[in-house]
């Protein structure tokens, strides 16, 4: 009896928790739907100029006069490829220089100051000197998009390494081990969540890299249509790649979460 009263329970908490997720997606539906409304009717009514604020409506047709002549396609695939390669880089490279630092205490003293530095750094400032260095290219535009996120990558994952459980470690070292076997059966299983969260914030910062690299060095991209369109004065193109630029970076944050679910089950 006891037994099926919590089974009941559990399935009312379940059952409110499912409610209030679709009450929630709901209200952020509504919020969005009503902003479009505002906008579109806003610039119907003449309450914002049109031609400095578009619409709705004006990118729609905007994006489908793109789709039919293909060139948001090119757009939107050069951007996504280079977003992808340069955060696959920081990955590899960003969780390497972590696990460097750590198994190399006196390397991390001698690094880390100028880690923090670089780290600090506007970005947006190295942008021009890559393109004078790697040259007007995807090369520059994905070491670019790296820049912003390397930095912060080792010194979040280098963090985390550091603050894992000591008595862990020690129980390591009590049975013999070496501190490979730190590494590779305490921290680097006790930082997943960490690896992954840190993924996660990863994936959006490449893309902005990648974007301040195409507003400079592109002749293709989603960042170039936004510098063309300012330039030109097709401020629909500009707001309509804004928008792709929102919608890609929604979905890479989902595939990620969804990623990180996974592995945390299997973990």
């Amino acid at each position: 009896m006891d037994e099926r009263k919590i089974s009941q329970r559990q399935q009312h908490y379940l059952q409110m928790l499912r409610r209030r997720q679709r009450r929630i997606t709901v209200v952020q539906i509504l919020i969005f739907v009503l902003f479009l409304v505002i906008w579109e009717s806003a610039v119907r009514l003449s309450w914002i100029d049109g031609f400095i604020f578009s619409s709705p409506s004006r990118v729609v047709k905007t994006f489908v006069g793109m789709c039919e002549d293909g060139s948001i396609v090119a757009h939107t695939m050069s951007t996504l490829l280079e977003t992808i390669v340069s955060f696959l880089f920081v990955a590899v490279t960003g969780t390497g220089l972590a696990v460097a630092l750590w198994y190399f205490t006196e390397l991390s003293e001698i690094l880390e100051p100028y880690l923090v530095v670089l780290n600090s750094l506007p970005k947006s400032a190295l942008a021009p000197l890559l393109i004078v260095w790697l040259g007007a290219n995807q090369k520059s535009i994905i070491v670019s998009g790296m820049s912003v996120a390397i930095f912060g990558t080792v010194l979040n994952l280098f963090t985390g390494f550091q603050e894992v459980d000591p008595d862990k470690i020690r129980l390591i070292y009590t049975f013999g081990g070496t501190k490979r076997n730190v590494l590779t059966k305490v921290v680097l299983p006790g930082t997943l969540p960490l690896l992954l969260s840190v993924m996660k914030v990863n994936i959006g910062l490449c893309l902005v890299g990648v974007v301040i690299g195409e507003f400079i060095g592109a002749r293709q991209g989603l960042g170039y249509l936004i510098i063309y369109g300012s330039q030109v004065f097709r401020l629909d193109h500009v707001i309509m790649s804004i928008c792709v630029l929102c919608v890609i970076a929604v979905l890479l944050y989902r595939i990620l979460g969804i990623a990180e679910k996974v592995c945390r089950r299997r973990s």
